[in-house]
């Protein structure tokens, strides 16, 4: 059974009615996707700004109400409801660590407050699972006592880390972690991760823009592009061998140390309008290989061999 299952799940943003003339169509943010992900898996999401990741990750822990879909964990319905019983299963490790902690209350402030509202934790057994927590990220106990202020970017990472294991959650979304931290701290901190992963039997979604840091922690990869899902596969193929030219695209713009840069093969470099969305292949407009068809009819996933799935009529592979 799939530690994450997601069903149709879409979001519409509504557009405010212009004073004159008619009312302008919503804006679909994420269109209808499905994916699963398996206990202790890694799932890693790419794609452009404005792709629909970030939007992605606020539906999944609650933050958004979806406009459509189903999302399930262990064969159950989420339910938002109960916020403590949703805050046991699932859980969010911010982009930005310094921002997602509160300034006014200290780390140990910030640590008890998922142990108080989702287990209602008595003082004692909280102070030994704090303890317990800290070891485990590698903090020292002195910094409980402290305000995020006085923290670097990895240590304030590590922290919004251990808040988010406080709540002992089956899944956790990883939204750009390591986007803020300098190279050498990225690494500590993806290391730690995946030392987690295994202690913890923790399951991530991990959403990045970083081609080398979701080929290096992931086991499969979901390609975001205008709010649909246009390739899934194993990580280790889906850069080497990309089945959809946005793929490919995306892998041959990542920068490489020693690689000059060098614009890929491409029409144009703007996603599509999302006010006036085009009709067939929202990729269309930037594909070298595009026909007639692409334009007037939108792709759908299907198998390309190695375990990957690509929305495009022209797959690379053919």
């Amino acid at each position: 059974m799939p530690a994450l299952k997601v069903t149709g799940l879409a979001k519409t943003f509504s557009v405010k009615k212009p004073l004159f003339g008619a009312a302008m169509p919503g804006v679909h943010a994420v269109k209808p996707l499905s994916f699963a992900v398996e206990p202790g898996e890694t799932l890693g999401v790419v794609g452009e700004s404005g792709c629909g990741k970030s939007t992605l990750a606020r539906m999944l822990v609650g933050l958004l109400e979806p406009s459509e879909g189903a999302i399930e964990i262990d064969g159950r319905a989420l339910d938002t409801a109960d916020p403590a019983k949703f805050g046991r299963l699932i859980q969010y490790v911010f982009q930005d660590p310094q921002s997602s902690l509160n300034p006014r209350k200290t780390i140990r402030q910030v640590m008890e407050a998922p142990l108080k509202r989702l287990y209602y934790m008595p003082r004692r057994e909280r102070e030994a699972r704090i303890s317990e927590i800290f070891a485990s990220v590698n903090l020292r106990e002195e910094f409980l006592d402290r305000y995020p202020h006085e923290f670097s970017g990895g240590q304030a990472q590590r922290i919004g880390i251990a808040r988010a294991l406080a709540a002992a959650p089956e899944i956790i979304i990883l939204d750009e972690p390591v986007s803020a931290l300098d190279v050498s701290v990225q690494a500590q901190v993806l290391n730690l991760l995946s030392d987690l992963r295994r202690e913890f039997g923790l399951t991530y979604l991990f959403i990045t823009h970083d081609l080398a840091v979701v080929e290096a922690v992931s086991d499969r990869v979901m390609v975001l592009y205008f709010g649909s899902v246009v390739e899934i596969g194993r990580a280790r193929h889906i850069f080497a061998n990309p089945s959809h030219p946005y793929t490919q695209l995306l892998a041959g713009s990542a920068p490489v140390v020693g690689r000059p840069l060098t614009a890929p093969e491409q029409k144009g470099t703007e996603l599509p309008d999302p006010l006036n969305p085009p009709p067939g292949c929202a990729f269309a407009g930037r594909c070298p290989r595009a026909t007639e068809l692409c334009r007037t009819d939108e792709p759908i996933l299907k198998e390309t061999g190695d375990d990957q799935l690509a929305a495009c009529h022209h797959p690379l592979k053919d």
